[in-house]
Order: structure tokens, then sequence, then C-alpha cells
């Protein structure tokens, strides 16, 4: 636009100027030699305008080089900014590796704190933003939150990105997914999700289904799955040998194998719960503890008497203690000394 109003001005004055010398100055002609090149006689008016045409086009070529310099400049700008709202919305969207390559200093420092940024809109920031990414990254956001499931796909977001696991919770919530199909499919979960599921799962599913998927066992889900032998509606029937080995499977300590016999002491018989720490007391030292608070909390006090006869003097003192209340007629829980 301004070219075309320069070129209409440069006309309009070249017009003007040849018009007066022509009129006004001399209407004489003149025969120019330019590199032994014999030019035809022309009026002194026609090679003025020669003359200024040249310098019209010239100077336009002058400008377009440096418009053209300008727009390359201004196209870094909208690339950069292009790149600062994909910034935003990754951070938005939580993605861990953003890393964005700008070509202006300025940006280049706002990308570089976005990178290293946790952003989350805040609820007044509606999908009104103007930008179709944002708003609709926005919008994905908002009905996530609000409990809804949305396409993630084309965020390319990694199975454990918060929003993705939250997603498919709300899928979970929703029946689109069963707990069986998350846990079958574990390569495309959330090692959290899958955690989160197997621990709703294993209080009502069969012991197949526990042993199958036992990697995702842990000290929390194992006391749910103790807490249903031979309990109400999901009692769980099972073995000796088959709590032994989901037990082999967790790092416990001795007052985790203690917790474990008093949740067992609920619903499992007294005669297996002895001899499931009779026979976990002889494969792991540090059940050996649960195994005297088991025969003192089922007032075996033979038996617990007996180990504690043969163990070291510094060893297991606060058994030692109850075991001397007893025999001095006090009637303390065992409880009490754990």
């Amino acid at each position: 636009m301004q070219i075309k109003r320069y070129t209409i001005a440069s006309f309009l004055l070249i017009g003007l100027i040849v018009a007066y010398v022509f009129s006004y100055v001399t209407q004489e002609t003149i025969g120019l030699e330019v590199y032994g090149i014999v030019l035809p006689t022309m009026p002194i008016a026609f090679w003025i305008a020669t003359a200024l045409l040249l310098f019209y086009v010239a100077s336009v070529l002058h400008m377009m080089f440096y418009a053209m310099i300008e727009t390359l400049r201004l196209r870094k700008y909208d690339k950069d900014f292009g790149n600062l709202i994909d910034d935003i919305a990754d951070a938005y969207l939580g993605k861990d590796d953003r890393k964005h390559l700008y070509k202006t200093p300025r940006y280049t420092l706002l990308g570089n704190i976005i990178d290293h940024t946790t952003l989350s809109p805040t609820d007044e920031l509606r999908a009104t933003t103007q930008n179709k990414k944002l708003d609709s990254v926005i919008t994905s956001l908002e009905k996530i939150n609000a409990g809804e499931v949305v396409d993630l796909k084309k965020y390319a977001l990694d199975i454990e990105n918060p929003l993705v696991i939250k997603n498919e919770r709300n899928r979970y919530a929703k029946g689109d997914i069963t707990a069986q199909s998350i846990l079958q499919n574990e390569e495309k979960y959330s090692k959290v999700l899958l955690k989160e599921v197997y621990s709703e799962y294993i209080k009502g599913c069969a012991l197949s289904t526990i042993e199958t998927h036992k990697e995702f066992l842990d000290k929390e889900t194992i006391y749910t799955v103790l807490q249903r032998v031979n309990s109400g509606e999901h009692s769980l029937n099972i073995s000796n040998e088959a709590i032994m080995s989901l037990l082999n499977t967790l790092d416990l300590d001795a007052k985790d194998f203690i917790k474990i016999s008093s949740v067992l002491a609920v619903g499992m018989l007294p005669e297996d719960r002895m001899k499931l720490f009779e026979a976990l007391g002889e494969s792991n030292e540090l059940a050996l503890e649960a195994r005297l608070y088991t025969l003192f909390d089922l007032e075996m006090l033979s038996l617990g008497n007996e180990i504690l006869r043969n163990s070291q003097s510094d060893e297991y003192l606060r058994f030692k203690a109850y075991s001397d209340l007893k025999e001095y007629g006090k009637n303390y829980s065992i409880n009490q000394f754990i």
C-alpha cells in the first residue's frame, strides 16, 4: 500500500516537473552517448523524466529490500509468539519436557521462564482467550476437573501425566473401563492409577486375581486382603502358604508382621494363625516378635515363655516384661506392650 501511494505521488511529481521544464524552461533536444552507444536525440524534458524514473526505480528497490528485512524480523516475532502459546498450553497440560526454540531475545527470556514454571489456569480464566489452542486446552481442563472424560490423544501426553491419570480416573468412575481391563493392560496406564485400581479391586476380587497382579501389592493393600480372611460379604478363603507367598513380595519389618497378626486376629482361626507365624518365624527372623505377639495374644503363655527362655538376655524385653507381669497375676493386654 505504501509503495502504491509512493508510485502515484512519484509519477505525479515527475509529470509536473517534465511539464514545467518543457513548458517554461526549454524545449530543446539533446542526444546522449552512453558507453559508446549513441542514444536518439530527445527533448531535455524527456531525459529529466528518464533520470527521475531511474531514481524512482532505485528508491522502490531500496524500500522493497528493507520491507523484506522488516517482514523477516516480524515473522520471527510471530513464530516466537506461536511458540510462547505452545509453551503456555504445554504448561497447562502439565508436560514435563517443555523446550521450545526462540529467535528473539525477549521471547527467549519469557519462554525459558515458562519452561521451568508450573502454570495452572484459575477458575476465572474461561475458554475466552480468543486463541484457539489455549481455549481448547482450558476447555479440556475444565471438563476433566468436572469429572468428564476428554480425548487427550491430540496432546500426545505421557501416561504418567497427572491430567491423563485424572481423565482415566473419570473413565473408570463412569464405568467406561473396568478394573480388570486396566490391570490386564498395565502398559497403557499409569502406575499410580494401577495401584489405585488394584487397591479398590482387591476388596472383593478372587484370590487368583490378587496373586496375578501382586506386583501392585504394598503394605496398605496387604492389610485389605488379610481383613477379608473369614470375614463377611467378601470373605476370602486363603491358605497359610498363599499368605506367605504374598508377604514374601513385600519388604516388611518386625512392626509390620505384628500388625499383620493383629489384623488376622479378627477372622483367622487361632490354630491357623499360630501355624502361620510359626512358619514365618522360621523363615524370617523379623517375624519372630510377631510370633511371640500371636502366642501371647492367644494366651498361649507356655509356648511363648519357652521361646523367651531360649533367647538372649537382651532380646524381646517387652515380651519378657509382659510374661513376668502375667506370672504375678497382672492381666494386661499384650497390645499395651507393642
